[in-house]
């Protein structure tokens, strides 16, 4: 099975994106890092870690302290495919952040966000 190129990327290389997409809209750094948190168990201090080291996704996910499990809500599409039908884990995962990133800069509440 062939790799996505996305899983050799470092998280830190489309956090950026990540953060000006929610500023677009007017949304905040903190509240991606919020997400970010939430879905992986990281503190903002080992998200920093994480994004300083330029851990590759694959890495990131597969490492993460403790993946929420309340994920496997996450349900739309993105990138015009249904996240919740993604058999790949590490793509699913990345998917699911990017669903949570869309949800914030749509003005989604955060609440409704980290369901």
């Amino acid at each position: 099975m062939q790799k996505h190129r996305i899983y050799s990327m470092s998280v830190a290389s489309v956090y950026p994106h990540y953060v000006a997409k929610a500023e677009k809209k007017g949304r905040t750094k903190a509240e991606v890092d919020e997400i970010i948190c939430w879905l992986t168990g990281h503190s903002r201090k080992t998200l920093e870690k994480q994004l300083a080291k330029e851990t590759k996704f694959e890495d990131f996910f597969a490492k993460a302290p403790k993946m929420n499990p309340a994920r496997a809500q996450i349900t739309g599409v993105v990138c015009g495919v249904r996240v919740e039908n993604i058999e790949e884990p590490v793509m699913r995962e990345i998917r699911y952040l990017d669903k949570l990133i869309d949800e914030l800069a749509k003005g989604k509440a955060m609440e409704k966000i980290l369901r």
